[in-house]
């Protein structure tokens, strides 16, 4: 239909117009924007701003030119989207760290691996580097075809004649619509070694090829995780790799302690960021082993020191930073680029096939343009000679002339000569027709003569331009040496943070207000009962007096029951390791939400929460509670509610009971309950139990829970170093709720009973006291008595201390040393 102003309208179903329109943009930002050319590896704007410079003459010795005049010729010759889009294109290119081999030279701000934005192009300034030249040589030989610009003013090549692989060396990214290409850099002499592979036999297989190039080479460095990923890359296209920095493990000068040092990051990642990712997880206590971290980066390289505080282990540290941080990422490779102008996702082989391709039209295109350029010398120079050799008739002819088209008619009619060769020979200037020149112009032509027969030998066979095309690499090869960057290591998988410690058998320690440790079993010498011991851990005032230690396994869970009845898990390898006179951590830094009138009472160690088991608890006041131990599966920092406490009553114990097992409750005046657990049901975790001993007294409390079997014997101390070992059958079975038998006779002498354990004779116990004195005997050297005698001496104590925790361990072969072991005692009953 027409209007009256002559506007034409075009009546259409706008659902196939916008499918239309939208496949004319799509295929418009796929070809023209996003997608790099699978034969020079460079996206539109890369490859104008590249021309652009080699028409600015910034070649690699020359000067540099202002990066405002670059973008400002690129924008208004070639690529019309603004100098503000093609300046930051410019600097990537320049940016050692985002490309494998630059390509452009910068001089001046062209930011950093921090993140810093270059300078603004103004003040920056630039030129090509060699490999640059080298993607554009020949360039001027009708080695690719042109097309013409925006506004057709002037051409540009639709390709560059490209002498090696910039794609694999380089790598490309970039999200058109519906696809998105994400392309590794490779190292340019592994890359050359498996394209010479190819070109020597084109049945060569990827597996053949990767003997020579591994994988990709990052230009930070790193180390990419096995070569799974790797080769689903190369056979298919797309595969997933993943990428670590590199880092060390470093002792710190003067001072007991270690320190992480970053030297490599993982590829396309901000420096600062990481940083401050790696702080955020230190104040968010999702790492805290760490008690510094700093950036120490030079010119000289890439340094991030991370500092350990003392006990931590590295290699948990380290685990945790690849796994909460950007340390370790994931690179999803997508092969994706046009070849023939279509996108293509392709594998290894089909990529450089592509490229070898590209490289044999490019040669075959150059050989025939130089053919062409050395056949009209050659006859030329055959024309010089023929005029050389009639050289009076020709100058005769010439000078009977009256007009320079008179002369070059009469050459070419007397003496047959060519029109071109009439030309030139009217050209000629005199010194030309000495002798000497006779010389250079039939040596000329002698070369000239092999010359063509070369470039049609080489036109004629395919064996010939493809060993041509080796040459040319392993002459690039030979001139740009660069060792490989990322290092490829075996896979060994998700790291958990047991797969890095030994699963080595330790002692907890907890001092009176709530500071804990570990120290290996080890530092603790067995001695004959009676023995003085060693000193345990250096106090400084009486309210840093040790509460308990207990036995544990590196890779044991541990549950920690406070005395309001919560419970906080944790893994033995969290506590931090110390020496044996070092007070060690506070808990509170490792666990949260602790309450100020809270205290640790009990600590319950074991492999899993696997097993078939409950946990039974027993309260100061005699209460007794059990639960199912899958119920307390839970790492929450705050912890949760284990048991319901009366008030003015506290939890003192928490074990691990089977079925049919017997439980035993030990009181402070010395009587002791037995009974079955069947006798207390399982109970949700907000329950508050049933009574499990009746108590004497208001003064009489329970001190100790024991899960116990008749073959084992129970090991009675009391606070003054005394205490026996007789048999679980020698106290009667009764019911729960029940006084109980006596346990030990107490008196002025033994005092009140402070704990009670089930043993056999292969054990050994650790006791420790108020004044941090610590005795380790065996049970061995304890003789089995009656449950209602007054026992023997255990310990000597000193200063008038008294004994405040006994906690069982594996017995450990040692010589003695006789000095430090001292005579038992007189046993007394």
């Amino acid at each position: 239909m027409t209007t009256d102003n002559s506007e034409r309208f075009t009546i259409c179903n706008v659902e196939e117009e916008m499918k239309t329109s939208y496949l004319r943009y799509s295929m418009s930002v796929i070809i023209s924007r996003a997608l790099p050319d699978v034969r020079d590896g460079l996206k539109p704007s890369q490859r104008r701003i590249l021309y652009a410079m080699k028409l600015l003459n910034l070649s690699p010795g020359g000067k540099h030119r202002k990066c405002a005049k670059i973008s400002g010729d690129t924008s208004g010759d070639f690529h019309p989207h603004g100098e503000q889009v093609i300046y930051p294109t410019l600097v990537r290119m320049a940016q050692p760290w985002a490309m494998r081999y630059r390509l452009i030279d910068g001089q001046g701000n062209f930011g950093s691996v921090d993140g810093d934005p270059p300078a603004a192009m103004r003040y920056t300034e630039a030129r090509l580097t060699h490999a640059a030249i080298q993607l554009m040589e020949d360039l001027d030989k009708e080695t690719v075809d042109y097309q013409p610009n925006y506004d057709e003013t002037k051409t540009e090549p639709m390709v560059f004649p490209a002498l090696f692989p910039n794609l694999l060396c380089n790598g490309s990214s970039g999200i058109a619509v519906g696809m998105a290409t994400n392309i590794p850099p490779h190292n340019l002499n592994e890359l050359i070694q498996a394209t010479t592979l190819l070109l020597d036999n084109p049945a060569a297989t990827i597996d053949e090829m990767m003997r020579l190039m591994p994988g990709p080479d990052f230009p930070t460095g790193g180390a990419i995780q096995g070569y799974k990923g790797i080769k689903e890359a190369y056979h298919t296209g797309r595969g997933k790799l993943t990428l670590r920095g590199v880092l060390n493990v470093e002792p710190m000068e003067g001072i007991d302690r270690e320190q992480i040092v970053i030297t490599e990051i993982p590829y396309n990642i901000n420096k600062a960021r990481l940083i401050e990712q790696i702080a955020g997880l230190i104040n968010d206590k999702v790492i805290t082993g760490i008690s510094d971290l700093r950036d120490e980066s030079d010119k000289d390289g890439l340094r991030i020191v991370i500092e350990l505080k003392k006990g931590v282990i590295s290699d948990v540290v380290t685990c945790q930073l690849f796994k909460f941080s950007d340390l370790e990422v994931t690179f999803g490779c997508i092969m994706l680029a046009l070849d023939k102008g279509l996108p293509q996702v392709m594998t290894i082989k089909q990529m450089v096939q592509a490229w070898i391709t590209h490289r044999i039209e490019v040669v075959r295109k150059r050989t025939a343009y130089e053919l062409k350029k050395a056949e009209a010398r050659a006859h030329l120079l055959e024309g010089y000679l023929r005029a050389l050799d009639q050289l009076d008739e020709v100058v005769r002819t010439i000078r009977a002339s009256q007009t320079r088209e008179q002369a070059k008619q009469e050459l070419i009619h007397l003496f047959a000569f060519t029109e071109i060769q009439a030309s030139a020979i009217l050209d000629l200037r005199l010194y030309q027709l000495t002798g000497l020149e006779r010389n250079k112009l039939q040596e000329e032509h002698q070369e000239l003569l092999r010359k063509i027969d070369w470039y049609r030998s080489v036109l004629a066979s395919e064996e010939r331009v493809r060993g041509i095309i080796k040459e040319e690499l392993l002459r690039i090869e030979e001139t740009h040496k660069s060792p490989r960057q990322t290092e490829i290591v075996p896979f060994q998988g998700e790291m958990e943070m047991e797969d890095l410690i030994a699963n080595e058998e330790i002692i907890i320690q907890i001092s009176e207000d709530d500071y804990i440790k570990r120290m290996p079993v080890t530092l603790f010498r067995e001695q004959k009962r009676g023995g003085q011991g060693i000193s345990g851990v250096e106090l400084k005032k009486e309210e840093d007096a040790i509460k308990g230690f207990y036995v544990a396994w590196m890779h044991d869970y541990l549950l920690i029951f406070t005395s309001l009845g919560r419970c906080y898990v944790l893994k033995s390898w969290q506590v931090p390791e110390a020496s044996r006179k070092s007070k060690g951590k506070a808990l509170i830094n490792l666990l949260e939400d602790i309450q100020p009138n809270e205290k640790i009472e009990t600590i319950l160690t074991f492999p899993s929460f696997e097993k078939e088991a409950c946990i039974f608890m027993a309260t100061r006041l005699g209460v007794v509670k059990k639960s199912e131990l899958k119920t307390f599966n839970s790492m929450r920092r705050k912890g949760f509610r284990a048991i319901e406490i009366d008030e003015g009553d506290e939890l003192i114990a928490a074990k691990v009971v089977e079925k049919d097992k017997q439980v035993m409750l030990f009181t402070y005046q010395g009587s002791a309950v037995r009974f079955d657990e069947s006798e207390v049901r399982p109970m949700g975790r907000l329950a508050r139990g049933v009574r499990g001993v009746t108590l004497k007294n208001e003064n009489d409390y329970v001190v100790g829970c024991e899960v116990v079997s008749p073959s084992e014997s129970i090991l009675v101390v009391c606070e003054n170093g005394f205490g026996k070992r007789s048999l679980v059958d020698d106290f009667r079975a009764t019911h729960r709720g029940g006084l109980g038998v006596r346990s030990i006779l107490t008196s002025e002498r033994n005092g009140q009973v402070i704990s009670a354990l089930s043993v056999q004779e292969s054990d050994g116990v650790v006791m420790v006291a108020t004044n941090g004195q610590t005795i380790r005997i065996r049970m061995s050297d304890v003789r089995v008595m009656g449950r209602s005698t007054q026992g023997v001496r255990l310990a000597q104590l000193k200063n008038d201390s008294r004994l405040l925790s006994v906690q069982k361990v594996a017995s450990v072969a040692e010589e003695l040393n006789d000095e430090e072991a001292k005579p038992e005692d007189k046993q007394e009953e």
